[in-house]
C-alpha cells in the first residue's frame, strides 16, 4: 500500500466543528471523499464531551455578558442579538436533520431546560428589568418574563430558594424556551452519518506536519499512536477542528493568516451531583454575574443537565490552570506555541491582564469547601458531602495582534481561512458548540467561492432564514420557530413550564396550561 492516500478533504479533530462540517460537505457534495483524523480513540472525547463543556444551547438568552449597560444606563443587546441569530441557525439545522434521519437520536443530544439569569440587589434587579425590557423588543426575546416575587422564585427555582434570606431583593429573567445539549452525542450521531456515506475515519492518529503542495492542496503526515506507522494523506482541502488543538497546526502549516495569534489556555471545573432530589428541584440553566473584575468566562451557573437519560446538576465554572491545549494534551503546548510573529501579542495581553490573572490565582486557592461556598450563593442549602469535583475539558482562548495594545485577548471563536482557501481553522471557545453551523457556513462560503452559490439552494433548504436577520424578519422566525418545536419535539418543556409556575414547589405539575394569570411580580 502507498504511503500517501489521495481524498478531497481531511478534518482534523472528532468534535463538534469537524462533524459538522463533514454532514454539511456530505450534503452539498456527496461525491467527495473526506477523511477524518482524530488522535484519540473515541469521537468528541475532548471538548465535546458532556462533561467537558456546560452544555448549554447559547442564545443570549441568560448570559448576561451578554448584554453590558453601557455609560447612559441603556442596555446593549447587540452581542446578544448576534449569538441569538447563529443559534438559530444551528436549531434550523438540527431540524432538518431530523426529519432527514442525520440525526434519529433527538431527546439523546437536546432537551427542552429553561434558561435564567438571577441577580441579588436591588442595583442589580433594576438592570435585569431594563434589560428584559429592551430583550423582549426584538422578537428573538419576546418571550422573556421579569420575576422579582419571592413566592414566583420559590415555586420556578425551589432549590435555590430554600434557606434562601429574601430581606435582599432578588431578580429573574427567565426564558421558557432554552435548552441543554449533549454535543457529545449530538457529535457522534453526525459522524455516523459521515461514516454510513464513505468518510474514512482514522482514530489514534497524530497529525504531525502539513505541506502545501504545488498544486495548491495539503499534504498531512499523520502517525498511528498504536503501531508507529507513519504517512501521509494528500489533500485538497483541510480543515482543523481541533479544538486547543487548532493554534499548533495552523502554525504548522505557515498561513500568514494564522501570524499574530496565540492563545491563552484556561480549564474548567465544576461541582456536580447526581443526587435526584436535587436534581428535580432545579430544573433550570441559571447564569449569575461574574465577582467583580473577572473576566466573561467566570460567569457562575447553576445548571440541569441531562446526560445518557440521567439529569445532573452542575455549578460553575471555577478555573484551573495548565499549559496544556487540549486535556489530553502536553506541558508544551503553550511555551511551543509562542513564535517571533506572535511574540508581541502574548506580551501585550501579559502586561494588560492583570484583571485575568488576579481571578486565576484566587480561583487555583480554593479549597472543595470554598467552591461549594460559592455554590450557597445559588443553592443556600448546599451541603458538601452532595457534591463532586469534575474537571472540565481545556479552553483556549484567543491572543489576537491589537495596534494600540499589542496584543488582546478574545473571548469569542475565530475561523481562520487561507487566502486561497484550501485550508481553515476554528479557534477560540465561547459561545463555540452553539454556533458550529454558522462558523461552518462561513468556512464553506471563505473556503468554497466558487461552488458556494451552487450549494446554496441546498444550505438554504436546510436552513431556510440563511441570510436572514431574524430579528428583523419577525413572521419568518415565528415560522422557522415553529417548525423547529415540533420537529425537534421541544413544545412539552414549555407546556411543562407553563403548568409549572402555577404549582407550588412540592407539586405535581398539571399536563397543561392552567390558564391562570400571572402572579404578581411577574412580567
Amino acid at each position: 500500500m502507498s504511503d500517501t492516500t489521495k481524498t478531497d478533504v481531511v478534518l482534523v479533530g472528532a468534535g463538534i466543528m469537524s462533524a459538522t462540517l463533514g454532514a454539511l460537505l456530505r450534503l452539498v457534495q456527496p461525491d467527495w471523499s473526506i477523511t477524518l483524523v482524530e488522535r484519540l480513540d473515541a469521537a468528541a472525547a475532548e471538548s465535546s464531551d458532556p462533561w467537558n463543556n456546560a452544555g448549554t444551547g447559547h442564545s443570549a438568552l441568560c448570559e448576561l455578558n451578554y448584554t453590558p449597560e453601557k455609560a447612559d444606563g441603556t442596555i446593549d443587546i447587540a452581542k446578544a442579538i448576534t449569538v441569538n441569530e447563529q443559534f438559530q441557525v444551528t436549531r434550523q439545522f438540527w431540524s432538518y436533520a431530523h426529519e432527514n434521519g442525520i440525526l434519529p437520536d433527538v431527546r439523546s443530544f437536546l432537551n427542552p431546560i429553561p434558561h435564567v439569569s438571577f441577580v441579588q440587589g436591588a442595583e442589580h434587579v433594576d438592570y435585569l428589568r431594563r434589560r428584559r425590557e429592551t430583550l423582549v423588543r426584538n422578537p428573538l426575546f419576546a418571550t422573556m418574563e421579569f420575576i422579582d416575587d419571592r413566592d414566583e422564585f420559590s415555586r420556578r427555582l425551589p432549590l435555590m430558594a430554600k434557606g434562601r434570606d429574601f430581606s435582599e431583593p432578588v431578580g429573574l429573567n427567565w426564558t421558557q424556551d432554552g435548552t441543554d445539549v449533549d454535543f457529545g452525542s449530538l457529535t457522534r450521531q453526525l459522524l455516523s452519518f459521515g461514516t454510513e456515506r464513505g468518510m474514512s475515519t482514522l482514530f489514534g492518529h497524530d497529525v504531525l506536519d502539513l505541506h502545501k503542495e504545488s498544486g495548491g492542496g495539503w499534504t498531512v503526515k499523520i502517525h498511528n499512536r498504536r503501531t508507529g506507522q507513519k504517512r501521509k494523506l494528500s489533500a485538497k482541502f483541510v480543515f482543523v477542528g481541533a479544538g486547543g488543538g487548532a493554534l499548533p497546526l495552523l502554525q504548522k502549516a505557515g498561513i500568514a493568516e494564522a501570524k499574530g495569534y496565540g492563545g491563552f489556555p484556561v480549564s474548567g471545573q465544576w461541582l456536580r451531583t447526581g443526587n435526584a432530589e436535587l436534581a428535580a428541584a432545579h430544573q433550570a440553566k441559571v447564569y449569575g454575574l461574574p465577582p467583580l473584575g473577572a473576566p466573561p468566562m467566570s460567569v457562575p451557573h447553576l445548571d440541569t443537565r441531562v446526560i445518557n437519560g440521567r439529569s445532573w446538576l452542575l455549578f460553575g465554572p471555577f478555573a484551573g490552570w495548565s499549559p496544556k491545549f487540549l486535556k489530553e494534551g502536553k506541558v508544551t503546548d503553550l511555551p511551543l506555541s509562542v513564535k517571533p510573529n506572535n511574540l508581541a501579542s502574548m506580551i501585550g495581553v501579559g502586561l494588560t491582564e492583570m484583571g485575568l490573572l488576579k481571578y486565576l490565582i484566587g480561583q487555583l486557592a480554593l479549597s472543595e469547601a470554598d467552591r461549594v461556598d460559592n455554590l450557597r450563593e445559588f443553592a443556600p442549602t448546599a451541603r458538601d458531602s452532595d457534591w463532586e469535583l469534575d474537571i472540565a475539558g481545556q479552553r483556549v482562548q484567543v491572543i489576537r495582534r491589537d495596534s494600540k495594545k499589542l496584543g488582546v485577548l478574545e473571548f469569542g471563536t475565530t475561523v481562520l481561512a487561507a487566502a486561497d482557501g484550501s485550508i481553515a481553522g476554528l479557534l477560540g471557545a465561547s459561545p463555540g458548540a452553539s454556533t458550529a453551523v454558522p462558523a461552518m457556513i462561513e468556512v464553506l462560503e471563505r473556503c468554497f467561492a466558487d461552488r458556494y452559490q451552487g450549494w446554496l439552494p441546498k444550505l438554504k433548504e436546510m436552513v431556510p432564514s440563511l441570510g436572514v436577520k431574524l430579528s428583523e424578519n419577525p413572521d419568518l422566525f415565528g415560522e422557522v420557530w415553529a417548525h423547529g418545536t415540533k420537529v425537534l419535539g421541544l413544545e412539552s418543556g414549555t407546556q411543562a413550564g407553563r403548568a409549572a409556575r402555577t404549582a407550588g414547589p412540592d407539586s405535581t405539575p398539571a399536563a397543561s396550561d392552567s390558564g391562570d394569570p400571572e402572579p404578581a411580580g411577574v412580567v
